[in-house]
């Protein structure tokens, strides 16, 4: 087992080495090529994406699982204009950060570097092998994706036309490697290649965050999970608030920026919840409320602790009224996963009281927490949306995946 993933690690350290020094020029022409074969062999990436779909069925995976794994032409179209969009971002890699002289004559020049070798341990969504693969080559980065069982098909696919679109361009393979092997135990020898791997990125599901801090010894970025609330002030303009709790809930209701709570302001619970559950009934969205919640709707579920810090990636929310802004905050305080939050208001000083005093990675006023995204932000594809606070937080683009590095110019300088 360690011998086969040592093969991985060598050729994905060759391959850093000269994606470190490529030019932008060429990065852009590998990105533009695979973007082009993605949509040249899309019938390959869709008849190995209906084997995954017919194995996860079989295994009674949920509609909204089965959802994240799905593949048609749109998406992979998606895939491909990601990747495009790629090559119009200005490339990061060389940038001067800044730079001084002191007083010694000393020339210091901190410069925007790649991180190396990255490693994304991911599930479900096989769109995650694009997008990875476009950012890590882009920022200088080679990569080494291990995704979850039931995308293998449609992953190895996808992986293998963009490794053979690098190689056509002149740089190596190994820039973007699929491990083919999904076994606990491999994933578990992966978390420990710190000799080869510089960064570990877990995106996926609460378990796998949780397995990936829990035993990595290789540096991780967490990619958190997306308990994301919507709280609805008495000053909301009540159409658009509908509007956007629709489009957060139901547009794609297995990802991470999906809202799972609604919070609602008493002053207007009464007139807009039974508004919003008649719209949301309609959608089949099971809703689940606080006893206040019931005693305006009776007809929804009740609602139990566990709700409040569920991130259900299905047609399920969680509806609470709260008496106003300060508990609406705390709520979120207490239950969210610092990934995306949003109030609806037209009261300008409540909504900068909700963007100061709320922390999570994304605050919105008045728009849908469908929003967090890379693409959507106009960074291209991104790896992923890190909850953390320490060097990336948010939708991570193509300077999230760079580090700094310090060139200092002498004329025979010694220290005393």
């Amino acid at each position: 087992m360690e011998e086969y993933l040592t093969i991985y690690g060598e050729n994905a350290k060759q391959a850093a080495r000269v994606l470190s020094s490529a030019t932008s020029g060429i990065k852009n022409s590998a990105l533009l090529n695979a973007a082009n074969k993605l949509v040249e062999k899309k019938e390959d990436i869709l008849n190995a994406n209906k084997i995954d779909l017919e194995r996860a069925a079989e295994k009674g995976m949920s509609k909204s699982m089965l959802d994240r794994l799905a593949l048609n032409e749109e998406r992979i179209e998606n895939m491909a204009e990601g990747l495009k969009q790629l090559t119009r971002l200005e490339d990061p890699i060389g940038e001067i950060v800044e730079g001084w002289t002191r007083p010694n004559g000393l020339e210091i020049i901190k410069k925007r570097v790649p991180l190396g070798v990255i490693s994304i341990i991911f599930e479900s969504r096989p769109n995650v092998t694009a997008d990875a693969a476009g950012l890590c080559l882009k920022s200088g980065n080679a990569c080494i994706l291990r995704g979850g069982s039931e995308a293998i098909s449609s992953n190895i696919a996808i992986a293998k036309i963009i490794s053979d679109a690098i190689e056509e361009v002149g740089l190596p393979r190994s820039c973007v490697q699929l491990i083919d092997n999904t076994s606990r135990e491999i994933s578990n020898a992966l978390m420990h290649l710190n000799k080869y791997i510089d960064v570990l990125i877990p995106r996926g599901g609460a378990s796998l965050i949780k397995a990936v801090l829990e035993n990595s010894t290789i540096p991780v970025i967490e990619t958190g999970t997306g308990n994301c609330h919507i709280f609805v002030d008495r000053e909301a303009d009540l159409q658009m608030a509908l509007d956007i709790i629709v489009n957060a809930k139901v547009q794609r209701p297995s990802v991470c920026n999906a809202v799972e709570t609604v919070l609602i302001d008493e002053k207007i619970a009464e007139e807009f919840l039974p508004k919003m559950v008649m719209v949301l009934n309609s959608f089949d969205v099971d809703i689940r409320g606080c006893n206040k919640s019931k005693t305006i709707c009776e007809d929804i579920n009740d609602a139990v602790e566990s709700d409040w810090e569920t991130e259900y990636n299905d047609l399920i929310l969680a509806v609470k009224v709260v008496d106003g802004i300060d508990e609406a905050i705390l709520h979120i305080s207490k239950y969210g996963t610092l990934h995306s939050e949003a109030i609806i208001t037209s009261d300008y000083s409540k909504a900068m009281k909700f963007q100061k005093e709320v922390d999570a990675a994304c605050v919105y006023v008045n728009a849908s927490t469908r929003f967090t995204d890379g693409f959507e932000f106009g960074m291209g594809a991104e790896i992923g949306i890190s909850n953390q606070k320490l060097h990336a937080r948010g939708p991570m683009g193509l300077k999230e995946l760079t580090t700094i590095k310090y060139c200092i110019n002498g004329s025979g300088q010694i220290r005393t």
